[in-house]
């Protein structure tokens, strides 16, 4: 086939580089200024315009009927928009949301979802809807030359390019938007406030933010609840036009429940539920006991947390919910708009009422000058109709007479083709004296308001007073009182978990095959526990619910957890190798629960060790902390608690039946190591396994010291030590022949 060559003029030709770049720069454009950011003057995007006037268009007024919403979403769709039916419905749902804007702007019949969930409204064939009475300040001056007009998207209709807002609704309602490279987030606020903030503007323009800020107290949500941010963080989110602040639900108690009556701005109720119900499954929030939801129509929000007992420091718990939850949250602030310029930019508070200001002003002077027009268009008319009364006969005979009688009465009366039209517009019954009566009443009407109107054109200061009224008489028709709080606290701050637990006395158990449980309360026989097949008790530490149990393993470390975690005594425990990472081999000798200041005995059975601090065996590292140091071939033996460290005294018995009692002072207090020698152990027997350590205790003046030897019991008191008193380090003294095979000392109460 014969080759063609490719024609290629008229085409344009450019890099691909810029035509990218300015592909991307329109797009971006287009997204900032005809979709997410809204119009400094009526405080809408696009979609939202289009929608209110869509709704005027159809006669769906505050006092109409309503139709169904398919009707008007096709409208503005078909019309006016055309994008996905979906995404105009949600705007529409949007607008008519009580609990998502301030002053809602459609008023709908049906399912509208819920805070909870906002978008659990029902499909557009169900549900009805019109404008609310707010919804005039946008609408009722539309007609009165007030806009500039454009062709829709086809050029068919004309649609309004913003509309006439006798108040800033940017403010009242707020916003919020994603654009390119920019985003916009500006919150609700209070009419009356708005509108006094608006008044003294008018009276004295150079007024700074902080003296509009005596008026506009800060946002104001539909759902109310606490502003908690001090007065200077919401002044300088004012002055700068972004920042954050932090909004708070609101509580009330009902006998011993805590009711939470209101939300912050778009939280879900629900949602906190889940919240504070998946604490109270992970055991992390045992003060509470019950939580349910007792919201319906009359009370839309209304929580219910019953706490565990009357003791629950409640301001405590809420403290932690707010910190934990969503009942406490940080609303962004950037107040990002389009100008009256057509450009974005951030504003601060003065400075975007002064843009809506001078918004206002314009609309107003050119509905002013609008009215003027037809005012003096009128009276050119009544003139007109004047001279033909005047001239009655004459006009008639004119009429009757021409065949083109227009041209005839313009020349002969000087009239203008308007009001040669209008005079030969006249039906017969108006050509009655009473007529020419009315239309010198109506001329002298319009004369006052035409003179009235050039007034007010003609000087500021009237204008202004205009202006100022209006803005009173609106925030008195549809004002209403504050819903949000401002109640300056501290962010609220999440409690330790100790500070969760109840603190109730436990027994915490420990077995020999290193499985742990808590028993309620200090009155419990360990050893009488039931243990699995092959298992036995080992030790047992008396302490609080709230504090952390700590068990050391013969390798000598220690590990931490809260005693709370630990299963019942019901049943047979757990494996602390499952809450731990042990080093292979290692078993678990000893548990230690009490104060932090609280003292223990941490020694091996080659004769060392050392009085330790309970606070400096804490670890959070599930591989545990090397506290003690154990020789080669030692044992660790278990932990003895200290009571009176000033009058106690360490007694320790070797596997020989020596006994050594010396006062606890004499042994140091580490915070780890290896320690100094408790009793004479020799080196080598103890290598040999011949000789060693078994047991110490601490005992105080008012307990005895109870040595066991398999099931026999044997009590030394307080007096009966001083036969065994000498200095640490030595051997000790021989028990009573039959006791000298002791399996472990106990320090108990006497009497006990």
């Amino acid at each position: 086939m014969e080759e063609r060559e490719l024609n290629l003029e008229g085409v344009e030709r450019q890099p691909l580089r810029a035509f990218t770049e300015k592909a991307y720069l329109d797009y971006s454009m287009y997204v900032i200024l005809d979709r997410a950011l809204p119009f400094v003057g009526d405080g809408l995007k696009p979609v939202q315009r289009r929608i209110v006037f869509a709704m005027r268009e159809l006669g769906l007024s505050a006092g109409a009927k309503p139709k169904k919403s398919a009707r008007t979403v096709g409208d503005v769709i078909g019309k006016y928009h055309p994008h996905g039916d979906a995404a105009c419905y949600e705007a529409m749902v949007h607008m008519a949301q009580p609990f998502a804007y301030r002053y809602p702007i459609v008023h709908g019949q049906g399912n509208w979802g819920s805070a909870d969930d906002p978008k659990s409204f029902a499909a557009m064939r169900y549900t009805e809807a019109k404008l609310t009475p707010y919804a005039a300040l946008l609408l009722s001056e539309l007609g009165q030359g007030t806009v500039d007009w454009t062709a829709n998207f086809d050029g068919t209709l004309t649609e309004p390019m913003r509309l006439p807002a006798r108040l800033p609704n940017l403010l009242l309602n707020g916003t919020s938007g994603i654009a390119v490279g920019m985003s916009t987030d500006i919150p609700p606020h209070n009419l009356r406030e708005v509108a006094a903030a608006l008044i003294h503007l008018l009276e004295d323009p150079k007024a700074s933010v902080a003296a509009l800020c005596e008026h506009i107290q800060g946002p104001d949500f539909p759902t109310g609840g606490e502003i908690i941010s001090p007065r200077e963080d919401l002044l300088k989110i004012y002055e700068t036009g972004g920042g954050t602040l932090r909004v708070r639900a609101r509580f009330e108690r009902e006998g011993p429940d805590i009711v939470i009556t209101e939300l912050p701005w778009q939280v879900s109720g629900s949602r906190v539920l889940e919240q504070i119900a998946g604490q109270m499954r992970a055991k992390k929030l045992p003060l509470v006991e019950d939580l349910r939801d007792e919201s319906d129509h009359e009370n839309p929000t209304r929580l219910v947390i019953s706490p565990r007992s009357s003791r629950v420091d409640v301001e405590q718990l809420m403290n932690h919910l707010f910190a934990t939850t969503d009942l406490e949250r940080t609303v962004r602030v950037n107040m990002n708009v389009i100008r009256l310029d057509g450009r974005p930019g951030v504003l601060d508070l003065g400075s975007l009422l002064a843009e809506w200001l001078q918004f206002r002003t314009d609309t107003v002077v050119r509905r002013l000058e609008h009215r003027l027009g037809r005012v003096r268009e009128r009276l050119h008319i009544l003139d007109g109709l004047l001279v033909a009364y005047l001239n009655i006969d004459e006009v008639i005979a004119i009429i009757r007479a021409e065949d083109e009688p227009k041209p005839v009465l313009m020349a002969r009366f000087g009239l203008s083709d308007t009001q040669a039209e209008a005079i030969l517009e006249l039906k017969l019954r108006h050509l009655a004296k009473l007529e020419e009566m009315k239309i010198r009443g109506e001329q002298a009407d319009l004369e006052r308001e035409r003179d009235r109107l050039e007034k007010l054109l003609g000087s500021r200061a009237r204008l202004r007073r205009l202006i100022r009224g209006e803005i009173i008489e609106d925030a008195e028709k549809h004002g209403d009182a504050r819903r949000t709080r401002l109640v300056e606290r501290a962010a609220a701050q999440a409690l330790d978990e100790t500070q969760l637990v109840a603190a109730e006395p436990v027994t915490v158990v420990l077995s020999a095959r290193g499985w742990a449980r808590a028993a309620r309360g200090h009155e419990v026989d360990a050893g009488a526990l039931s243990y699995r097949s092959g298992d036995e008790f080992l030790a047992a530490s008396r302490g609080r619910s709230n504090q952390p149990a700590v068990f050391l393993d013969s390798t000598g470390r220690a590990y931490s957890l809260p005693a709370h975690t630990l299963p019942s005594a019901r049943g047979q425990g757990e494996p602390l190798s499952g809450r731990f990472n042990p080093p292979d081999g290692a078993t678990f000798r000893g548990v230690m629960t009490g104060e932090d200041d609280s003292l223990w005995v941490l020694a091996t059975d080659a004769g060392f060790g050392f009085v330790a601090r309970l606070a400096d065996l804490h670890s959070r590292n599930k591989a545990g902390k090397a506290v003690l140091t154990v020789p080669r071939g030692a044992g660790v033996l278990i932990p003895a608690p200290v009571v009176q460290p000033a009058e106690a005294v360490i007694a320790a018995v070797s596997d020989g039946g020596q006994l050594l009692v010396f006062p606890v002072a004499d042994l140091p207090q580490l915070a780890r190591g290896k320690g100094n020698r408790i009793q004479a152990i020799n080196a080598a027997k103890h290598r040999a396994g011949e000789e060693r350590l078994v047991a110490v205790a601490a005992v105080a003046p008012d307990e005895v010291l109870a040595v066991y030897s398999g099931q026999r019991r044997m009590t030394l008191r307080w007096r009966d030590l001083e036969a065994y008193a000498g200095t640490r380090g030595r051997r000790g003294s021989l028990l009573p022949r039959g006791w000298r095979r002791v399996d472990r000392l106990a320090a108990e109460r006497a009497g006990g």
